[in-house]
């Protein structure tokens, strides 16, 4: 398993602070998002490697970032060669990228590098291995202004999608859908001829309800939270939270 980090947006929500430097290499509690997630996904038997995807424009801080931390699989940062939020490639189109570039053809972990799991992703590995098909993570999620944006799933009693809506006004469910999935190698051809298929290229969430449409997908409810730094407020939120616990821990 492949483990491909999306990590190329320019997070204008969080001007000034991402101006000129990349959300991913924030940090929240002292250590930054990226190496948050690493530190799951590196500790998952099944993956063999990190691919982290940026942009042009701020490539060299990944770059200078990998030359200071050591990890167990190799990682390999990627420019997509955008140079601004005006000309990003989008999620699926830089996942497309990392596949075609470095001719991919394992299981794929994939997820966006603003998000913080207050749990382990063994679990989402099991359930990966025990279905032996794509699948995605979800959480239960009450407020449906939140669930207006992002991803819903709906799914029968065996876990396997039925749908999925992206940034529904009304909402079908009350399951948030966080960019987390595991892509199975069969369904590679069907993610490579997904853009001309008319799938969307943004939103990581539009290439898992095309594969949804195709093929079986299941979903894995997570046993804890997760925290998405889309803003100021949630950066800071999640920044003083994991702060305290950590602090506390250590003392």
């Amino acid at each position: 398993m492949i483990d491909v980090i999306l990590a190329a947006g320019y997070a204008t929500r969080l001007y000034p602070l991402t101006e000129n430097f990349p959300k991913p290499l924030l940090r929240v509690g002292g250590r930054t998002l990226l190496d948050r997630l690493l530190a799951e996904t590196d500790a998952i038997p099944a993956v063999t490697r990190h691919v982290i995807v940026t942009n042009h424009r701020f490539v060299h801080h990944f770059e200078q970032w990998q030359t200071q931390v050591g990890y167990t699989r190799p990682i390999e940062v990627l420019d997509d060669g955008s140079v601004s939020n005006g000309t990003r490639l989008g999620a699926v189109r830089d996942l497309l990228f990392a596949i075609n570039s470095l001719n991919l053809q394992d299981d794929l972990l994939v997820a966006a590098a603003d998000n913080v799991l207050d749990f382990s992703l063994d679990g989402f590995a099991a359930f990966f291995a025990e279905r032996q098909a794509s699948v995605l993570m979800c959480g239960y999620e009450p407020s449906v202004e939140a669930l207006r944006r992002t991803g819903v799933a709906i799914f029968d009693d065996d876990g396997r999608v039925l749908r999925l809506e992206e940034k529904p006004q009304v909402p079908s469910s009350h399951w948030a859908v966080p960019p987390f999935y595991i892509y199975a190698c069969k369904d590679l051809p069907l993610i490579c001829g997904a853009l001309d298929n008319g799938c969307g290229s943004d939103a990581p969430g539009h290439l898992a309800r095309y594969v949804a449409e195709h093929a079986a997908m299941y979903a894995w409810k997570m046993p804890g939270r997760r925290y998405d730094i889309g803003d100021m407020a949630g950066y800071r939120q999640a920044d003083a939270l994991f702060g305290r616990r950590e602090g506390e821990f250590t003392e």
